[in-house]
């Protein structure tokens, strides 16, 4: 394959992949591959490239003889990837209080600070991009570069959930569990920072299933604020 027709691939996995993350489909719709080929103004072949790309990373479900369709806001789904993100960055905390300079430490609290505790102009969109950004560079300090890529899968998939946890949370209150966390690394305390870490990201099975509720609602009775 040349690079312009990777090129091409790329980018049409890039903006499927906003859709598929922001439920621009529909949960459970069947995509429509001559529509999109015409909306994205290129052929089925990079297409197909792409949904079978997205459909490996489980922001697609394919069946055989039916084709793409958009994934389910599934509870037990998400419930799952929750567990696996607290797994993750549990792992990768215990690994970055061995590993991470005081340098990268510092860098991390300037980045905190830097984005303050309150969400000012910031559309919701923007502050779950910020708190991916923290948590993935807390990833980063332990050293694991696949960790890292199996977290950004992660993050990309309960996406949408982290959008209504965010639209009606309390960003002060997060923001001052990231310092702690960050104190707790800097001090090389393990039990400490693993006990905030898992309390900051643990969620019941009734919390997501209200937050898939209001998903839904927003999905299907769109506010415009969300795109933003």
């Amino acid at each position: 394959m040349s690079a312009a027709s990777d090129s091409i691939v790329e980018k049409v996995y890039l903006r499927i992949r906003d859709m598929a993350i922001d439920f621009e489909f529909k949960p459970g719709e069947r995509l429509n591959e001559v529509a999109l080929s015409k909306e994205l103004g290129v052929s089925r072949t990079p297409l197909r490239e792409a949904l079978n790309r997205l459909s490996i990373e489980g922001l697609l479900r394919f069946l055989p003889g039916k084709g793409f369709f958009c994934r389910d806001l599934d509870v037990q789904e998400i419930f799952a990837l929750y567990e696996l993100r607290k797994s993750l960055e549990v792992s990768a905390l215990r690994l970055a209080i061995q590993r991470a300079t005081d340098n990268d430490i510092r860098d991390a609290l300037s980045f905190l600070d830097s984005t303050g505790p309150e969400a000012g102009e910031r559309s919701v969109a923007e502050m779950v991009a910020l708190d991916e950004a923290f948590h993935e560079r807390i990833m980063a300090m332990s050293g694991n570069a696949e960790m890292l890529r199996v977290l950004k899968n992660v993050n990309a998939r309960i996406r949408f959930v982290r959008w209504i946890d965010m639209n009606r949370g309390d960003r002060p209150a997060s923001q001052r569990e990231h310092h702690r966390l960050l104190e707790a690394l800097q001090a090389r305390n393990e039990a400490e920072g693993v006990a905030i870490l898992e309390q900051h990201i643990d969620r019941r099975m009734d919390q997501i299933t209200s937050a898939i509720r209001e998903g839904y609602a927003h999905i299907y009775m769109p506010d415009a604020s969300r795109r933003q």
